[in-house]
């Protein structure tokens, strides 16, 4: 992977869990599933864990219990950038985007699936709404579900967001890019 598609440090990663939290979680038998998950970083903002929950039912339980290898997959904004918002004759059309990838190890912490349902409602709820409105069936609900830790092992990412465009093509994408959420990722990572 060439640098010239890092992330600016450790925040963006953060930054793209936190809009993106959706994420593709395989095991090393290859089932799939997407889930939220929220990141736990050390004193420096670096990922060392991604939390999430799933049903006990999902093959992912019996896979990580077996080999708890796997990999995450997150992909944050995304779009084709098409040749009608660039002046120059000779650009080609591309496509930006910013997505991490974690080779993690699953550990089942199920004393903490109240815990980690309860930040993920709060992160995607805002205070708006709290389990206690389930009433007894949240109770049934979180026998039905556990929670994990993916201990980060290693991690890749690629913020292909315009960095290797000449100032005045990436001046036109970003004015007209029908996307005012990548034309902001990638305005963010030319602040480098």
């Amino acid at each position: 992977m060439t640098s010239l598609y890092e992330p600016r440090g450790a925040p963006d990663i953060g930054r793209l869990i936190a809009e993106y939290p959706l994420a593709w979680v395989i095991s090393g038998a290859f089932h799939a599933s997407p889930l939220p998950l929220i990141a736990e970083t050390d004193d420096e903002g670096r990922v060392i864990a991604l939390i999430g929950h799933c049903a006990l039912r999902n093959a992912l339980v019996a896979d990580f219990r077996a080999n708890p290898g796997g990999l995450i997959l997150f992909n944050g904004p995304a779009g084709h950038v098409p040749t009608a918002l660039v002046s120059k004759s000779d650009w080609a059309p591309t496509w930006n985007y910013a997505v991490l990838r974690f080779i993690v190890e699953v550990e089942f912490v199920g004393a903490e699936t109240r815990e980690a349902v309860e930040q993920l409602v709060a992160k995607t709820e805002g205070g708006t709404w709290s389990t206690a409105s389930l009433g007894a069936r949240y109770e049934a609900m979180l026998d039905q579900i556990i929670a994990f830790r993916a201990h980060v092992r290693s991690t890749e990412h690629s913020f292909k967001l315009g960095q290797d465009e000449s100032a005045q093509v990436f001046a036109e994408i970003v004015a007209g890019h029908s996307d005012r959420t990548l034309a902001k990722w990638m305005e963010g990572q030319a602040k480098r």
